[in-house]
């Protein structure tokens, strides 16, 4: 019996959520966020290993999400399109929106409180454009040299309690990481609240930040 044209529609539908039905490619969908990655990188980024990190791709490529190109020996990824991006945090958002567990998560992140409503890319940049904020990117570094938002600084979150002597009282800071799944900036956000900073995390972060058009700056620039 044939395969009529809906049923044929819902399959290529369904191959798209099983590319991201596992959490090591979603993983892999917010490194190639930051920018294009070869499989050794991502390897490593991810903790997969290079074989295994392969597979993982492989899938993605055969739904579409990325795409990729030679560079000599090398494989190198990226996603397919900003749809891409918007297809990761509409999941986000459904998951926060209706799943119990990750409420859970997220206000264990925010050290047991409700996390303070993230700051509209709108506004930081209205911000930025006063000097009445300090932005703080809590990605790793190379992440940071491949790509930040102008006037961001770069700490780890190891070292936010370093830092803390050296932000005002009082003064707005933002936080950002890597997008819609990174953990970082809520963490980030929650010990500079420990601390009576005034401390919010950007909706979004860099890869939204870039995708609206936004300036961004490489430690070449």
């Amino acid at each position: 019996m044939s395969t009529s044209p809906k049923t044929a529609l819902l399959e290529e539908y369904a191959l798209v959520a099983r590319a991201l039905s596992a959490p090591a490619r979603l993983s892999l969908l917010e490194q190639l966020a930051q920018g294009e990655r070869g499989v050794e990188a991502l390897a490593e980024k991810t903790g997969l290993t290079v074989a295994n990190c392969s597979q993982h791709l492989q899938q993605l490529r055969r739904a579409a999400l990325v795409t990729s190109r030679r560079d000599g020996k090398a494989v190198i990824y990226r996603l397919t399109d900003a749809k891409t991006l918007a297809l990761m945090d509409l999941l986000r958002v459904v998951a926060e929106r209706n799943l119990a567990q990750v409420e859970q998560i997220l206000r264990g992140l925010s050290g047991g409180e409700a996390a303070p409503e993230p700051v509209s890319r709108e506004d930081l940049a209205a911000r930025l454009a006063e000097g009445s904020v300090t932005v703080l990117d809590v990605r790793p570094a190379d992440e940071y040299a491949a790509g930040h938002i102008p006037g961001a600084l770069n700490t780890a979150l190891a070292d936010i309690e370093r830092i803390i002597p050296s932000l005002e009282l009082g003064a707005e800071i933002v936080a950002y990481c890597r997008g819609p799944y990174c953990v970082y900036a809520h963490q980030a956000v929650a010990a500079l609240r420990k601390h009576g900073l005034n401390a919010r995390r950007l909706e979004g972060g860099l890869p939204e930040w870039r995708e609206d058009g936004r300036p961004v700056l490489t430690n070449a620039s």
